[in-house]
C-alpha cells in the first residue's frame, strides 16, 4: 500500500499515511481539526542491498555442484568421469568379443 503525506493548512502538522489507493483522502488534522491538504509524494524508491539479485544469487548448495559437475564434464576437465566412460567402453567391446567366440565355438 502506498503512503500518503498531509499537511494541515492551520496548523502546519505534517504526517504520513499508509493507505489503499481506493481509500479516501483524510480531512481533519489529528492535531488541531484542521483542513488537511495531501501533498504529492515522491513515492518509496526500491533499494537494493547486498552482492546483487540475480537469479543465481539464492541457489541450493545441491545445485550449484550439480552445475559445477556438469560444467566439468562438458570441458573435459573431470577425469573421473572420462576414466569412467573408457572403463564402460572396454566392457563393452571385451563382452561383445567374447559373444562372438561364443557363437563361433558352438
Amino acid at each position: 500500500m502506498p503512503t500518503y503525506d498531509y499537511r494541515c493548512t492551520d496548523c502546519g502538522h505534517e504526517f504520513e499515511v499508509v493507505q489503499k489507493m481506493s481509500a479516501r483522502h483524510l480531512r481533519k488534522c489529528p492535531e488541531c481539526a484542521g483542513i488537511l491538504k495531501r501533498l504529492i509524494g515522491t513515492g518509496a524508491g526500491i533499494i537494493f542491498k547486498g552482492s546483487g539479485f540475480y537469479e543465481t544469487d539464492y541457489r541450493s548448495d545441491a545445485y550449484n555442484s550439480a552445475a559445477e559437475k556438469e560444467k566439468k564434464a562438458a570441458t573435459g576437465t573431470d577425469k573421473k568421469s572420462d576414466t569412467d566412460s573408457k572403463t564402460t567402453k572396454t566392457k563393452e567391446s571385451d563382452s561383445k568379443k567374447a559373444g562372438n567366440n561364443n557363437e563361433t565355438n558352438t
